[in-house]
């Protein structure tokens, strides 16, 4: 009894204990499946078309594929309700996950065996098909992840353990793969980052699934609940799909037709991906979230009511078909359900959302800028400090959030990642001025020391890497709480469809404000940047201890009381 007691208590022993669950090994898996590929296809590969002697403008219609990772919320309605002949008895996301794994792989061996210079047209087709799979797959392993969670394997847990293999993922795909290219050639490291993910797809037929098998006659009763007493009219609900399903009509055909352009008109008359992105993007976010949810919140309104409802003892005269009801139920329910279940919080998350990894999403655009034209550091330091001592900073810091997690718990440590967040911009400050506090830090601490012993080490290399290591570290942390966070708000039912329109939401702002802060750094220099961004993080710490009042509000008028993790731990 006392030992059980002892495992039950926040700290290393419970995350190492997570660690040894079933689930938990294959969320590393999944994690590093899901950024190995984001890796070749949106960094790796353009080393290669460079060795390959593709023009810049061949390479400006490659980012496109990029376009599959910014809005693959517009396909995520069909991955939580469609299932692939013959492999739906492998479970509802493995069907899903499997599939991806294996296309990936068998993608990017066919790339191996092409050559760009002859073989263009090929080439770009395999890899844009190979950045919706990886796309495709993001969304239901992070469906996976939200379905899978229990007691042991924490949703926590499993949201840290999947950011790790993120991490390291790219670290393979992006500077391993280059020493490893520089020795056998593009083409056998493509195949063997392949092979990898093919040995990954059929590891995961062995990987648990929420619903080992989809029960048809849920489904059915699902189905037939609609109908019943107290549910929306059919008429009142075939309106509402009527407008949502014109709505994400539109934004999937605009999508569509950029695509078409881009890839088949001549290099003069192509379209800007940027001017694109910061044109349509917010358009679309407009015509597939908020409008929806705005659809939804009035759908609410009127069944809360008892407005356009079935009364008791009312059959259904003319019910929607059940095609029609499964579009219903993908498109409209999802969000009905969170705007039913969150009420005005949805403003409150809808903000927190969009602030909440701004400092890094604005900043990261213009870290090589800053690196190498301001501080004026060679490629080789910048790489160094930036790819592998800074891909180890983000694991410690996932690691320490992992563990916070458990011992602060959630919202503590989401509103602690955002206070880092915020202040480890004024480290950068203090580099555009010349970093002599950090070299001070960096001095005392004996770190540089410890870089001088290496080949190439100097202080002023070792002022750039305790700062991107304090940088990054701040970074795990917040990304440990905050995907903890956001998979914690959906509900698992729909868990597909809210993560990825919430996920799609997080960029946004840093993406839109690039220009603007591009600008400021010109006019103003980096100082002030810094400045201003970390203002900017302290709005959504403020984000951080509204949510966090609400939650504990929320939790007590439900009646359920918040454990204190200090408090468990002594007692």
């Amino acid at each position: 009894m006392a030992t059980d007691i002892a495992d039950d208590r926040p700290g290393w022993r419970r995350v190492l204990r997570a660690l040894g669950q079933r689930k938990t090994g294959f969320m590393a898996l999944f994690g590093f499946a899901s950024g190995l590929p984001f890796a070749l296809f949106l960094g790796t590969l353009y080393a290669w078309l460079s060795e390959a002697e593709v023009d810049l403008e061949t390479m400006g219609v490659f980012s496109l594929i990029g376009l599959a990772y910014a809005f693959q919320f517009l396909w995520s309605p069909l991955l939580d309700r469609l299932d692939i002949p013959v492999m739906r008895r492998l479970g509802k996301r493995k069907q899903w996950i499997v599939l991806a794994q294996v296309a990936l792989g068998i993608i990017l061996v066919s790339l191996s065996a092409l050559d760009p210079r002859t073989s263009l047209g090929w080439f770009s087709l395999l890899a844009g098909i190979g950045a919706f799979a990886s796309a495709t797959q993001d969304i239901v392993i992070n469906a996976w992840r939200i379905d899978v969670a229990d007691e042991e394997a924490t949703l926590d847990i499993l949201s840290t353990v999947y950011q790790m293999g993120f991490r390291l993922a790219s670290l393979v795909g992006g500077a391993l793969a280059l020493i490893i290219a520089a020795r056998i050639g593009w083409p056998q490291t493509y195949m063997v980052m392949g092979a990898i993910l093919l040995a990954i797809g059929i590891a995961g037929l062995f990987a648990p699934d929420a619903a080992a098998k989809r029960d048809l006659i849920a489904d059915a009763d699902e189905l037939a609940e609609l109908r019943q007493p107290g549910q929306l009219t059919p008429r009142v609900r075939g309106w509402a799909l009527v407008a949502v399903g014109l709505l994400w009509t539109w934004a999937i055909g605009v999508v569509g037709v950029f695509m078409v352009r881009s890839m088949t008109a001549a290099p003069a008359d192509r379209p800007d991906p940027t001017v694109f992105t910061a044109t349509y993007g917010p358009l679309i976010i407009v015509a597939t979230i908020v409008l929806p949810a705005l659809i939804a919140a009035w759908l609410v309104k009127m069944q809360r009511e008892g407005r356009h409802v079935v009364a008791e003892g009312e059959s259904v005269a003319r019910p929607l078909s059940p095609v029609t009801d499964h579009l219903y139920r993908a498109l409209v329910l999802p969000l009905t359900e969170f705007v039913g279940r969150m009420g005005w919080s949805l403003v409150l998350i809808l903000a927190l959302v969009l602030t909440y990894r701004i400092t890094d999403a604005i900043w990261g655009t213009f870290a090589y800028p800053f690196y190498l034209g301001e501080l004026d550091y060679t490629n080789d330091e910048v790489a160094v400090a930036s790819k592998f001592f800074g891909v180890g900073a983000i694991v410690l810091g996932l690691a320490l959030g992992g563990w916070l997690l458990t011992v602060l718990g959630r919202m503590a440590t989401l509103t602690l990642g955002a206070v880092l967040a915020a202040a480890t911009n004024l480290l950068y400050a203090d580099l555009a001025i010349g970093g002599a506090t950090m070299q001070a830090a960096s001095d005392l601490t004996g770190f540089t020391w410890a870089v001088l012993q290496f080949p190439g080490g100097s202080e002023r290399l070792a002022r750039l890497m305790i700062t991107i290591f304090a940088e990054n570290l701040a970074v795990g942390v917040a990304g440990a709480a905050y995907v903890a966070w956001l998979s914690s708000i959906v509900a698992r039912g729909y868990s597909a469809v809210q993560y990825a329109l919430l996920a799609s939401l997080t960029l946004l702002v840093g993406t839109l404000g690039r220009g603007a802060l591009g600008q400021m750094i010109e006019q103003r220099g980096y100082y002030e940047v810094f400045m201003f961004v970390t203002l900017i993080g302290l709005v959504a710490v403020v984000l951080c201890l509204a949510e966090w009042w609400r939650e504990a509000r929320a939790g007590r008028a439900a009646g359920v009381v918040a454990p204190d993790p200090a408090l468990a731990a002594a007692e």
